[in-house]
This record gives structure tokens, C-alpha cells and sequence, in this order.
């Protein structure tokens, strides 16, 4: 499983409370003690999967045909972007037309509130309700402060506004920071399957069988001696001549024999 990891935080809150201004040139962030605690919300993810067909391969350019029927068009592709089949990585280089690949991104959101807690102590100088206070910091420096709406100080564990700050009070006062943050983060998983094979021929088929057509053979030149078309006559006809003469005197000396027989 190739996995890609990218992590983006979006602020999605503002402060609740007002920042203290500094009005004198010192710092007084030395004077002020601060404390960051997180809370974890419930995470929720989402997941997409994309799949399609590889129709087109050239170089780093392949064109996939989605599930949905569309062709998009992925030009320049990386040689590190790979699939997972069968167990193997495969990159562009070992693709192949009529691959089929799926993409599974896994997006996580994760809420979480920072909060900070930041407090400042001191002696009331100076207080000019309900807008600014100077206080005399640990360090004996005075420090001008501007209160923010509804700020509260706390003397002697009691709170109180700024209308109710005098001079020569010992004063606390907190600032809270809650920021809310959601974490995003996202897993992106690439399968593949490579094609079929080709599907065996079916013995029940009849399998055509290309014949070539016999070739005739080149006509025989007939020489000067023709062969004749009937047989050569080898002999006269004078003795079937003869051999009928005989026959027929052999006939008329029965005839005469027969017929002196009868007359006498």
C-alpha cells in the first residue's frame, strides 16, 4: 500500500478575550506567566474512490476512462507516482492499456481547541476606567495596560471591574486565547489490476481453416511430333473381303447339295 500523507491546519476561530496593549517601549512579556493546554475533538473521515480503465499510454502521458464514462487526461505523470498489484509497485513505465486502477483517499479531520492562559500581576499606579490601568510590575517598572470589555481583575480573591480598582491595590489579571484548530489529514491509497488474459478458444466452435486454391500447372508446349487422336491403320481389309467370298460360295454349295437331295 502506497500511502501519501499531507497535513494542513486552518484557524477557524478568534480570540475570546482581548489582548493586553503595552503602551511604554519596555516589554513587560517577563512579567507575564503563561500556560497552553489542547483539547482533542472527535476526528471524522471522509473517503473518495476514483476508478477507470488505462485506453491510452504514451511516454508519461495516459489517458484513463473513468467509471463514469468520461476520458481525462493525466500529462507528465511522475515516475514515482505508483499502483499496488499484486503486491508489486507499478509506475507509468510498467502500465499497461486495459489496466484497471483505483484511487482511495482517506481524509481525516481532527478538531482540537488551544487555549492560553496568560496572567499578569501587579500594583495599580494608575486606572482610568473602564479603558486603561498602569500597574507597577515585580520588577518596579509601570507598565500601561488597555482593558479590554469585560475584563475582570481579581483583589485579595475577589474579583472586580475597573471601576472598582484603586491606587496602591494589588491586582491580578488573566488573559484566555481559545483557538480553534482542525487538523487535516489525508491517505491516499493506489490499486490496480492488470488485464486478462485473452480468452481461450471454444472447442465446440468450428475453427475456419484458411485453403489456398490449388494452382494449375503450366501448359505443355506440344512438340513437333502431335500425338495422333486415333489409332494408325496397320493392315488392309482383303482378307475379311476374302474370308466373306469363301462364306458365301461355301453357302451356295449347300443350296445346290440340298437341292439335289429334294429333286431326286
Amino acid at each position: 500500500m502506497i500511502i501519501d500523507k499531507r497535513s494542513k491546519t486552518y484557524l477557524s476561530g478568534l480570540l475570546n478575550a482581548a489582548v493586553f496593549a503595552i503602551a511604554l517601549a519596555v516589554s513587560a512579556s517577563a512579567q507575564v506567566k503563561s500556560t497552553t493546554s489542547e483539547t482533542l475533538g472527535q476526528a471524522t473521515q471522509q473517503i473518495t474512490v476514483e476508478s477507470g480503465e488505462i485506453v491510452f499510454i504514451n511516454g508519461n502521458s495516459v489517458v484513463v476512462k473513468m467509471q463514469s464514462g468520461e476520458l481525462q487526461h493525466f500529462d507528465n505523470v511522475p515516475d514515482s507516482t505508483t499502483f499496488m498489484v499484486d503486491g508489486k509497485p507499478v509506475n507509468v513505465h510498467n502500465a499497461r492499456v486495459g489496466m484497471r486502477l483505483q484511487k482511495q483517499t482517506v481524509t481525516t479531520a481532527t478538531p482540537r481547541v488551544v487555549t492560553t492562559v496568560e496572567t499578569v500581576s501587579g500594583t495599580v499606579w494608575q486606572v482610568s476606567p473602564p479603558t486603561a490601568v498602569v500597574l507597577t510590575l515585580e520588577n518596579g517598572q509601570n507598565q500601561r495596560f488597555a482593558i479590554p470589555k469585560g475584563q475582570k481583575f481579581v483583589v485579595s480573591g475577589t474579583e472586580t471591574d475597573a471601576f472598582g480598582l484603586r491606587k496602591g491595590m494589588k491586582v491580578q489579571a488573566q488573559r484566555v486565547t481559545e483557538v480553534p484548530v482542525t487538523v487535516i489529514a489525508q491517505e491516499i491509497r493506489r490499486t490496480g489490476t492488470m488485464p486478462p488474459p485473452p480468452p481461450a478458444p471454444n472447442p465446440e466452435i468450428p475453427i475456419l481453416v484458411v485453403v489456398s486454391a490449388p494452382t494449375r500447372a503450366p501448359a505443355v508446349t506440344a512438340s513437333a511430333e502431335t500425338i495422333p487422336a486415333t489409332l494408325p491403320r496397320t493392315a488392309t481389309e482383303l482378307p475379311l473381303i476374302g474370308l466373306l467370298g469363301a462364306l458365301l460360295s461355301g453357302i451356295s454349295l449347300a443350296t445346290i447339295v440340298v437341292r439335289k437331295v429334294w429333286q431326286g
